[in-house]
């Protein structure tokens, strides 16, 4: 344990000792000959006594030097200790919420007692659901886009910059790979090849490696303009951002050691997407829509083709701009991936801004609803394959609540068991910036969030029975028995 750690743990141990003898800080300093400012810093753990001043304390609060001085000593401590001792406080950013690991330690300090249940249940949980290094750091993350509703203006700025920087300030349409790749080689002397990763079958899943010594971005084959234009728009992100240390050289993160790799490789992400699909440019193709009435897919294939991007990447940018430039901040954003035969799925990414958003990942293997869109869209896409990109969307209810969502799903026919959907919460800003929302046309569907927990009656579309449902019937009913006999 780290010794400002140590010096917490004697120091909540003073503090439990005396309020136990129900003495105050006064009524101690007079039987320890010492302040009460001292006190108090030794408390909070800011200060850590002698040893013969220890003994004198032990004397005072009617313990003995060894139960002050040895970490574990104290049972009713036990869970404040074990989280020290965690690698909580090494993993979790606390510095990126403006908070400093010593002022958590002295909300502990405040009332260690009523805190020590709930860390050891936190702990526990943790444990249970095998949560990892690399989950915290992603869940620290997404908390950190929501806190700054996913809009950063210094690297909105820079990307900015650099499209001025290159000639690119008016360009309305896509980014050309040629120029991007110019501007790599220009700027930074960095060299691309296609060549090498194509030649290595365990390297197929990296979709590109950056090697700085020899100032080269290696690129795989098989990829298409749109990912090749994102892949180099990061490399030149990291580079524009002056991001070379704690940060991925591949693709694919294969190991986040620390969150500033993970930070940083989110950094560069957004820069790219800034890049390719400048904000104001895209605001203004939005605001075109305004006095639309009727839902039309073939306008989000156009924005597709407009700025060469991928689904994943124009979904991704559009919780960027729609919070900053519509003030729309209840949304999230949703990746699915299906097994082959689609009965099973599992949501690999996410995001909410302003609070928890539905649907939302679960961790116990519960069935999640088959009335969303994200997961309908698979199945149509499996059936009748299009050529290119499907587009579709719908209104959903949650079940029982008064929340209404616009969802807008999209999935490849190259990668018919991946989609990405944005939903918006169906609310009076939403109807005023895109009116087709309330198209008639648009298939409306009551959802929820598990099979498990829904209680929607005759679900045809149900894949599990409703077991949480079921047990709160049943706790409801014993409960109505018990009351039956006063």
């Amino acid at each position: 344990m780290r010794k400002e750690y140590l010096h917490l743990v004697f120091g909540l141990k003073i503090r439990l000792f005396r309020q136990q003898k129900g003495l105050t800080l006064q009524q101690l300093a007079a039987l320890t000959n010492t302040t009460v400012s001292y006190l108090h810093d030794m408390e909070s753990g800011k200060k850590y006594p002698s040893q013969d001043k220890i003994l004198v304390l032990a004397q005072a609060l009617e313990t003995d030097y060894d139960t002050l001085v040895s970490p574990r000593s104290v049972k009713k401590l036990l869970p404040v200790i074990d989280l020290l001792e965690s690698d909580v406080f090494k993993i979790y950013p606390l510095e990126m919420f403006g908070l400093k690991p010593e002022k958590v330690i002295e909300l502990l300090a405040a009332s260690p007692e009523k805190v020590s249940a709930f860390i050891g249940a936190v702990l526990k949980i943790g444990r249970n659901y095998h949560l990892t290094r690399e989950s915290i750091h992603q869940a620290a993350l997404r908390s950190y886009q929501g806190l700054h509703d996913n809009y950063f203006p210094d690297i909105e700025s820079a990307a900015q910059a650099f499209r001025r920087q290159q000639g690119w300030a008016d360009q309305q349409n896509a980014l050309k790979t040629e120029a991007l790749q110019k501007a790599l080689a220009e700027c930074y002397g960095i060299d691309i090849d296609r060549k090498v990763l194509a030649g290595e079958p365990d390297l197929q899943s990296i979709r590109s490696y950056f090697i700085p010594a020899k100032n080269t971005l290696y690129l795989n084959h098989g990829l298409s303009s749109a990912q090749e234009n994102f892949l180099i728009g990061r490399e030149i992100g990291f580079q524009a951002l002056n991001i070379h240390d704690n940060r991925p050289f591949e693709t694919i993160i294969q190991q986040a050691e620390h969150f500033d790799k993970l930070l940083n490789n989110f950094r560069a992400s957004y820069f790219s997407s800034a890049l390719l699909m400048d904000q104001d440019v895209l605001a203004d193709s939005l605001r075109q829509w305004t006095n639309l009435l009727h839902w039309r897919p073939d306008d989000w294939l156009d924005l597709l083709d407009r700025f060469d991007v991928t689904p994943e990447m124009l979904l991704q940018r559009l919780t960027n701009i729609l919070p900053f430039h519509f003030g729309l901040k209840d949304l999230f954003f949703i990746r699915m991936v299906g097994n082959n035969t689609l009965d099973s799925f599992e949501m690999s990414k996410e995001l909410h801004l302003s609070g928890q958003q539905s649907p939302y990942a679960t961790e116990h293997g519960d069935h999640y609803c088959r009335r969303w869109i994200s997961i309908d869209i698979l199945r149509q896409i499996r059936q009748s394959p299009p050529q290119g990109i499907l587009v579709t969307a719908q209104k959903s209810a949650y079940w029982q609540t008064d929340r209404v969502y616009f969802c807008l799903s999209m999935s490849q026919a190259t990668r018919p068991d991946v989609s990405v959907t944005l939903g918006l919460l169906h609310n009076d800003s939403l109807r005023r910036h895109f009116p087709q929302v309330d198209d008639p046309a648009l298939l409306q569907k009551t959802v929820n969030t598990t099979c498990e927990s829904c209680s929607v009656p005759d679900c045809a579309e149900r894949a599990a029975q409703p077991t949480e449902v079921q047990q709160a019937e049943k706790l409801q009913r014993i409960s109505d028995a018990l009351r039956n006999l006063h």
